[in-house]
C-alpha cells in the first residue's frame, strides 16, 4: 500500500480555534486515501496567515510534513491546491524540494506540471476578482457612498499596533541571546541561526531561523547597527 504524509491548513486563528475547515479536509483526505488505497502514515495540522517568499519560515507544520516525507520517501498529501497556497511562486518553489504532492480534488494522475497550471489559474481568478471589487468599489465612492467600517478600521489599526508591540518585544527578548551566540564566535547570520535553531528556539511565529529572520529581528531592534551585520 503506497503511504502519505497529511497536511491540513487553515488560514486564520479563528478557523484554528474553531476547527473550521480542517474536520473538511480530513474527511476529504481520507475519502481519497481510502479510495486510492493510500495509507496516511502521519498528520500536519497548520494554523497561519503568512504571506509573502518566506512564507515557508512561518509554517512550522509544512516544513515538517516535507522533511517526514522525504525521510519516508513518500509524497504529501492535501484535500485542496489553495491548502499549500494561492500564490503559483510559492508552489514552484515547494516543488524544488523534490517531494511530490497529491491534491486529493484534482486525482492522484496530477503531475507537477498539472498543478503549476492550476495553481496559475487560481492566481488569475484571485487577481480578477480583487480587480472587479476594486472597480465596484471606486465605482460606489464617485456616487458619493462612504466606504469602510470606522470601528472595524479602528479595531485593525490597534491590532496592528499590539502585533506590532508584541513582535518588538519578542526580538527584544531574543537579542540578548543572539550577542551571547556572536561572542561566543558567530559571524555571519547563517550561523547565528543556525545556533538559534539548535538551542530549540523559534521565530515569533513559531517557525525555524534563517539569515533573513535574523536580519529582520536585528534591523527591528537596532537597525543602525544590523546594517554592518555580516549577510552570509
Amino acid at each position: 500500500m503506497t503511504s502519505a504524509i497529511a497536511y491540513y491548513r487553515v488560514s486564520t486563528a479563528r478557523q484554528g480555534k474553531s476547527g473550521l475547515g480542517i474536520e473538511a479536509q480530513k474527511a476529504a483526505v481520507q475519502r481519497f486515501a481510502g479510495a486510492e488505497g493510500i495509507e496516511v502514515i502521519g498528520e500536519h495540522v497548520e494554523i497561519e496567515t503568512g504571506k509573502g517568499a518566506d512564507a515557508l519560515d512561518r509554517r512550522p507544520e509544512l516544513a515538517a510534513a516535507l522533511a517526514r516525507a522525504r525521510k519516508a520517501r513518500c509524497p504529501v498529501l492535501v484535500a485542496k491546491l489553495d491548502r499549500l497556497s494561492r500564490d503559483v511562486h510559492f508552489i514552484s518553489g515547494l516543488m524544488a524540494h523534490r517531494v511530490p504532492f497529491i491534491v486529493a480534488e484534482l486525482g492522484a494522475d496530477a503531475d507537477p506540471f498539472m498543478l503549476h497550471l492550476y495553481a496559475a489559474l487560481a492566481e488569475k481568478e484571485r487577481a480578477l476578482i480583487s480587480a472587479r471589487t476594486k472597480a465596484a468599489l471606486a465605482a460606489k465612492k464617485a456616487q458619493g457612498v462612504k466606504l469602510g467600517n470606522p470601528r472595524a478600521a479602528d479595531a485593525a489599526a490597534k491590532a496592528h499596533a499590539a502585533n506590532r508591540a508584541g513582535a518588538d518585544q519578542f526580538a527584544t527578548n531574543v537579542l540578548p541571546i543572539v550577542r551571547e551566540i556572536q561572542a561566543a564566535g558567530a559571524a555571519s547570520l547563517r550561523d547565528i541561526a543556525a545556533a538559534l535553531n539548535a538551542r530549540g528556539i523559534r521565530t515569533a511565529r513559531g517557525g525555524a531561523w534563517h539569515s533573513t529572520t535574523v536580519r529582520n529581528l536585528l534591523l527591528r531592534v537596532a537597525p543602525w547597527k544590523a546594517q554592518n551585520e555580516p549577510r552570509s
